[in-house]
Formats: C-alpha cells, sequence, structure tokens
C-alpha cells in the first residue's frame, strides 16, 4: 500500500500541502479502478465486495464533489454582492 505525498498543515493552519504534481482522485477514477485477481486461487479479497465498495466511494467522492461546486458558486455569488454593496457604499459617501 502507498501513501500519497499529503503533507503537513502549516504551522499557522491553513490549507494541507501538495505537490504541484499531485492530482486528486475523481469519482470515475476510483469506479473504473481494478485489482488483479487472487493468483492463489481462493485467497484474497473478493473481487465483488471490493466492487461495491469503490462504487460506494465514488458515489460518496461525486457527492462531495457536487458540495463543493456548489459552495464555490455560493462564495462567489457572495463576493459579487459584497463588491457591489461596497462599491454602492463608497459612491454613496462621495456624495
Amino acid at each position: 500500500m502507498s501513501i500519497r505525498n499529503q503533507g503537513s498543515l502549516p504551522a499557522g493552519g491553513g490549507a494541507t500541502y501538495r505537490s504541484n504534481t499531485y492530482t486528486s482522485l475523481l469519482p470515475w477514477q476510483v469506479r473504473e479502478r481494478r485489482f488483479q485477481p487472487s493468483r492463489l486461487g481462493r485467497r484474497g479479497l473478493d473481487p465483488d465486495e471490493v466492487y461495491a465498495f469503490l462504487d460506494r466511494v465514488a458515489a460518496d467522492m461525486m457527492a462531495l464533489h457536487a458540495e463543493i461546486t456548489k459552495q464555490r458558486q455560493e462564495n462567489l455569488r457572495i463576493k459579487v454582492a459584497l463588491r457591489r454593496w461596497q462599491s454602492e457604499q463608497a459612491e454613496g459617501g462621495r456624495r
């Protein structure tokens, strides 16, 4: 099992460091991931269970990505409204 370069939190908090070459997994990448069958007969993991789990992880990731997109859109809407309000307040103070 390999661990991706996740880094650690900076001293002042903030986002987790990630290498410029790091790319997040996308739902379709999890869903399409396949494992080699066990060479020793019945030993190893049940492929049906592995694929069911991967489908579940992909569905969760899809929901999270959708929520992130929704929150980014809401964030943008709020920023635009704030800028508009600030401009209106600045113009009102000049009169």
